[in-house]
């Protein structure tokens, strides 16, 4: 059984500048997902797929492997990220003259996922049979209850049920899929052309770890937070 971890990080995000390299309790962002992965002793490779060269170097020193640099066509905002993981497997298995079985990928702006949460993952992907598998939480807002989109020029329910929902503990359950693992059969994720798979199994976390780095304000929270855990 063959698995390998993609990272990827490119050199200019859109909210936050220089967002992998932002530190985070004396440490880079992007060093809690290399050293998760590398912890879960899951991996024949963890390989990262970078533009930048300082990220590139940091990933080395903290024990992932660099191959490759991404091209500048895969570098863009306007990238899907399935893209550049199905590239990153693709030079991977030319560079280790392998095939892997499954692919793991871990998005750098989760940092509260650890080793645990992505052997667990794992596991249940495995028991589940699916296709692919995604980390989630628990929503804070429900389509069903109290989130609206605009039709026709006026405002409306995301979601209409059956029956009236009166409260959001009674509407149906919805998850957040919180940018931390996603894991796939590496054939299904070759011949995919959405990132989502339709035979698809989910793996639940808490919301305290489930906080994605994306806006300045996620960093100021974290900031705060992750100094307190001291994680």
């Amino acid at each position: 059984m063959k698995i390998i971890c993609t990272i990827c990080m490119r050199a200019n995000s859109q909210k936050i500048k220089n967002k992998n390299l932002i530190d985070l309790n004396k440490k880079p962002l992007m060093s809690y997902t290399i050293i998760s992965a590398l912890n879960s002793k899951l991996f024949e490779n963890i390989v990262v797929s970078s533009d930048s060269k300082k990220i590139q170097k940091l990933s080395k020193k903290f024990g992932a492997e660099v191959i490759f640099s991404r091209p500048k066509k895969l570098s863009t905002n306007y990238v899907p990220k399935l893209t550049v993981i199905k590239h990153a497997v693709m030079m991977s298995e030319k560079h280790y003259k392998k095939k892997y079985d499954y692919v793991i990928d871990l998005d750098v702006t989760a940092p509260y996922r650890d080793a645990n949460d992505i052997k667990k993952a794992f596991k249940k992907f495995q028991k589940s049979k699916k296709d692919m598998l995604v980390s989630v939480t628990k929503s804070r807002k429900n389509p069903y209850f109290n989130m609206l989109e605009i039709k026709n020029g006026s405002f409306s329910l995301v979601k209409k049920s059956s029956k009236e929902v009166v409260a959001r503990q009674k509407s149906p359950k919805v998850y957040d899929m919180n940018a931390s693992i996603y894991i796939w059969k590496r054939n299904k994720l070759l011949k995919s052309k959405s990132l989502l798979q339709n035979s698809l199994s989910i793996y639940e976390m808490p919301q305290e770890k489930s906080i994605d780095i994306d806006t300045k304000l996620d960093l100021r929270i974290n900031e705060m937070l992750i100094k307190k855990l001291n994680f």
